[in-house]
């Protein structure tokens, strides 16, 4: 918030309460009076020529707000610099609206305490008029005045006071809030002074711009002496004094983006030490305890780089962000609210078109119905109708069957006349048939007996001439059938003897099988015998050999015996191990 908003809501109340008739104007003698006051705390030079240069039009009536407006901003608030005190300030314009406007009945606060919880409300309102705070501005402030009073926060209480204040559209004005304070709603069991003392702290930290404040020991720069000082932080600024009652200032430190704080450690007897470096000097401060050097160091730090960076204090900064914050929830509610009305009239335009469709549904449905009534009614007559020409035809077809099964009894007699005379007219044709046939036959047959008897003729001279030729045939072959008879007769004499021959192989046959099973038998025992042997000797000499026929020359005589090698093997042997001597050895 600029100067300018900040000194205009001042302003605002200071005029509602000359507007007594709440019309919204004022008289030019009441104007003069406040401009010339307004001009006086804000050491700006009082011209009062051009006010009544400004309203000479309306000499002889009030001159209404949106008529002032332009007076105070272009010969007071176009002037005005920040050289002014700002406290008297706000107490001319609370004198001049308190009068009229505070009841002092059944509160609890001092009229002192009422004007810094009027500089509040006019930090922590809504930059339109008329000003009214805000349920969430109203729960920032009563928390912080519930902190500094050293209490604790009841969210469900406050939720309770957020419903009541449903009615007055979640809102209050100026009177409305000091009186929420100062009849003790949210301060139950704390007592006057205690709820001063917190008035008081949230007014310097929010109005007064004092981030911290408290008691601790400062070093001196001449005598290095140390000191007991009151500190007080603001934005920009260190200013310790005397005493808490800040009436003997002894001096300031100015911050700006390139100072710094640290820690030091403890020395000189002094504990919980950290300085502060400015461009020109530094200050050594020491604290009461380690929490309360944390807390300044870190107030300090802030402070430092809200400057290096040239942003606000931090709650000048927090009440900008709940105030865009707001914005931007009023914002996304109005876009919501229009959204819900475009839904709802589309709503109600689908609506009326689904009002009339319906008629027209129900419309359609009568006249369906109305068509279905006159084509049952059809229907029925047609079926009437159909009923009579059924029977109408039926009789009909009666009658026409009555006279085919009369034609049918007339055409099977006259086919079966027909087919009667078509077999009398075949057998007819096959008696001519059979008598041609037995024509040709009887020619046919005379031929072939006049054929026959000239071939029996011829065949009974061949025959005669084959007998004879059989008779001498017979008696040749009947010589040839006795030498048959005698050499038959020899060769089965010799097949008898071959068969005997055979039957003695077989029995020759025989006794060599049994034979050749006995020596099999032998060869096996022998067999078994030897291996009994050779398992004897090796066991003995530890050498199995195998029993082989001697050879026919003589054999190498040892010290145990014949040799256990041949001259072959041995000569095999040597000529084994000497090429195994000469042959190179393979590389590992």
């Amino acid at each position: 918030m600029g100067l300018r908003d900040e000194l205009l809501k001042a302003i605002w109340h200071a005029f509602t309460s000359l507007d007594v008739d709440k019309s919204g104007k004022v008289s030019k003698s009441q104007l003069k009076v406040l401009s010339h006051n307004l001009c006086t705390v804000m050491n700006i030079p009082h011209d009062p020529v051009a006010l009544e240069e400004h309203f000479r039009d309306d000499d002889d009536g009030p001159v209404s707000n949106q008529g002032y407006m332009p007076y105070l901003n272009r010969f007071i608030l176009d002037k005005v610099q920040d050289n002014f005190d700002r406290i008297d300030f706000n107490r001319m314009c609370w004198t001049l609206c308190a009068r009229k406007n505070l009841n002092r009945n059944h509160l609890l606060i001092s009229n002192d305490d009422a004007f810094k919880i009027w500089c509040i409300f006019n930090f922590l309102s809504e930059d339109k008029y008329p000003l009214v705070m805000v349920s969430e501005e109203i729960e920032y402030f009563l928390r912080k005045l519930t902190e500094a009073m050293g209490g604790s926060w009841i969210e469900e209480k406050f939720e309770e006071y957020k419903i009541q204040l449903s009615s007055k559209y979640q809102c209050l004005n100026v009177w409305e809030l000091i009186e929420l304070v100062g009849m003790g709603h949210f301060s139950k069991g704390m007592d006057r002074q205690t709820l001063s003392m917190g008035i008081n702290e949230v007014f310097q930290e929010l109005i007064l711009d004092m981030l911290k404040q408290g008691y601790m020991m400062k070093k001196g720069h001449r005598r290095k002496n140390w000191t007991e000082r009151w500190f007080l932080l603001k934005p920009n600024l260190i200013s310790y004094y005397a005493s808490e009652d800040l009436t003997e200032k002894k001096g300031d430190i100015v911050l700006d983006g390139n100072c710094c704080v640290e820690s030091l450690p403890d020395k000189e007897g002094k504990r919980c030490l950290f300085y502060v470096k400015c461009s020109d000097k530094s200050f050594e401060i020491s604290a009461s305890d380690k929490k309360k050097k944390q807390e300044w160091i870190q107030a300090i730090q802030t402070c430092i780089t809200l400057l290096k960076v040239g942003r606000p204090a931090p709650h000048h900064e927090a009440r900008q962000k709940r105030r865009e914050l707001r914005q931007k929830q009023q914002a996304e509610q109005e876009e919501l609210e229009l959204r819900m009305k475009e839904l709802q009239t589309a709503n109600e335009n689908k609506q009326r078109e689904l009002e009339a469709l319906r008629k027209k549904l129900d419309e359609a449905a009568a006249s369906a119905a109305e068509e279905e009534r006159r084509r049952l009614q059809t229907q029925n007559e047609l079926q009437d109708l159909y009923q009579v020409e059924m029977e109408k035809e039926k009789m009909v077809r009666q009658q026409m069957e009555e006279q085919v099964a009369q034609k049918s009894n007339e055409l099977e007699q006259y086919l079966q006349r027909v087919r009667e005379l078509e077999n009398m007219y075949h057998r007819l044709e096959e008696a001519l048939e059979e008598e041609r046939q037995a024509r040709q036959d009887e020619e046919t047959f005379r031929k072939l007996q006049s054929r026959l008897l000239e071939e029996e003729v011829s065949k009974r001279s061949e025959l005669e001439q084959i007998h004879m030729y059989q008779q001498q045939t017979i008696s040749q072959t009947q010589a040839e059938k006795q030498e048959l008879e005698r050499e038959r007769l020899m060769k089965e004499s010799a097949l008898q003897s071959a068969m005997q021959q055979l039957q003695q192989l077989e029995a020759d046959r025989q006794g060599a099988l049994e034979q050749y099973e006995e020596v099999m038998k032998k060869l096996a025992d022998a067999a078994n015998k030897t291996k009994s042997w050779k398992d004897k000797v090796s066991y003995h000499e530890g050498l199995i050999r195998l029993i082989q026929p001697g050879p026919k020359y003589p054999q190498k005589m040892t010290n145990w015996g014949p040799a256990a090698f041949t001259e072959t093997e041995l000569s095999l042997r040597e000529k084994d191990w000497q090429e195994k001597k000469n042959r190179p050895a393979t590389p590992q």
